[in-house]
C-alpha cells in the first residue's frame, strides 16, 4: 500500500480463537491505523470466556449479540450491520474482517465496490468465495504457524520414543490398531489455498505479459501484480520472509538490481 490505511477491525468471536488477537492486530499494522478495534458474539457463552483478558489488553471493544435461536449465528448480521453503518460515516479507508466465515463474502464485495480496501483474516480452511472478495487475505494458522517456529514455542513431535518398560504383575497393553493409530497422528499443516506451482505458473505468465521492452520487470510490480490475482497470495505461506528471496528460491527468474532497484526476467533470454 502506498498510503496508510484507517482501519475498521471487525472479528467474529464465534468463528475467531483468542490465540490469534496479536497476529490480527500485527498484520493489520502493517496497512495503516485501527481506528475501530471490535469484536462480536454472545459474551453469555462461556466459550469465549478466554477472550476476556485478551480484549482488556488489547483495547479491543466487545459487542453483545445474542443467539435468538439455537444453531443460528446471530453474530454475523451483526457485523454486517456495523460494517455497513461504518462504511456510511466516512470515517475508515478500509476494513479488516476477520473471519473463516463464507456468510461476510457477500459484505467483503460490497464494501469493495464503495472503494474500501479490504483485509480477510481466517484459517485456512476458509471458503474460496471469501478470500476471492477480499483485496488481500491472510491465513491466520500459518502465520501463527511460522511465528511459532522463529520463536521456538512450537510443540515438536516425539520423535523415536522408547517404548514404557512393563510392570511386574500388570497385564499389557493391547495392541494399538490402524484406527487408533490414525486417531493418534499429528494434525496436518496448515497449507494456503493458492497451491506453490499455480503461484509460478502465475510469475512467468505475468513476466511474459507486464515486462518492458528488454523483458524486465520491477520486483514491486510483480508482487502486486501476484496479488491482485491471488488474494491469498503472502510468500510466508511458503516459508520466506522476503518477496525477492522466495522469487529466487523458485529458480525460475533471472535476478538484476542496483541500489533502488530490483528486477526480474525470464531465464535464458
Amino acid at each position: 500500500m502506498n498510503r496508510e490505511l484507517k482501519l475498521a477491525v471487525l472479528i467474529d468471536a464465534d468463528n475467531i480463537s483468542d490465540k490469534y488477537v496479536t497476529t490480527i492486530l500485527d498484520e493489520s499494522t502493517k496497512y495503516g491505523t485501527a481506528t475501530y478495534r471490535r469484536i462480536y458474539g454472545d459474551w453469555t457463552d462461556t466459550q469465549l470466556s478466554s477472550w476476556k483478558q485478551v480484549l482488556l489488553d488489547n483495547s479491543i471493544l466487545p459487542f453483545q449479540q445474542y443467539s435468538y435461536t439455537y444453531g443460528k449465528n446471530a453474530t454475523d448480521s451483526a457485523m454486517i450491520i456495523d460494517a455497513m453503518d461504518l462504511l456510511y460515516t466516512g470515517s475508515v479507508d478500509g476494513f479488516c474482517i476477520v473471519s473463516s466465515d463464507s456468510d461476510f463474502t457477500r459484505l467483503a464485495a460490497r464494501l469493495r465496490e464503495s472503494g474500501m480496501y479490504v483485509i480477510g483474516m481466517g484459517e485456512s480452511k476458509t471458503p474460496k468465495p471469501f478470500i476471492s472478495a477480499c483485496n488481500e487475505f491472510k491465513y491466520l494458522d500459518i502465520l501463527l504457524q511460522e511465528q511459532e517456529k522463529e520463536s521456538g514455542t512450537e510443540q515438536p513431535e516425539e520423535k523415536n520414543a522408547k517404548p514404557k518398560k512393563a510392570t511386574p504383575g500388570r497385564k499389557p497393553k493391547k495392541a494399538t490398531t490402524s484406527k487408533d493409530a490414525t486417531a493418534a497422528a499429528p494434525k496436518e499443516s496448515p497449507m494456503p489455498q493458492t497451491q506453490l506451482n499455480t503461484v509460478k505458473k502465475a510469475i512467468l505468465s505475468l513476466v511474459k505479459e507486464c515486462s518492458d521492452e528488454d523483458g524486465w520487470i520491477h520486483s514491486s510490480e510483480l508482487k502486486n501484480q501476484l496479488v491482485k490475482r491471488f488474494p491469498d497470495f503472502d510468500v510466508r505461506n511458503f516459508g520466506c520472509s522476503k518477496f525477492n528471496a522466495f522469487i529466487d528460491s523458485l529458480n525460475i527468474l533471472e535476478r538484476k538490481q542496483n541500489q533502488t532497484t530490483v528486477l526480474f526476467s525470464l531465464k535464458n533470454q
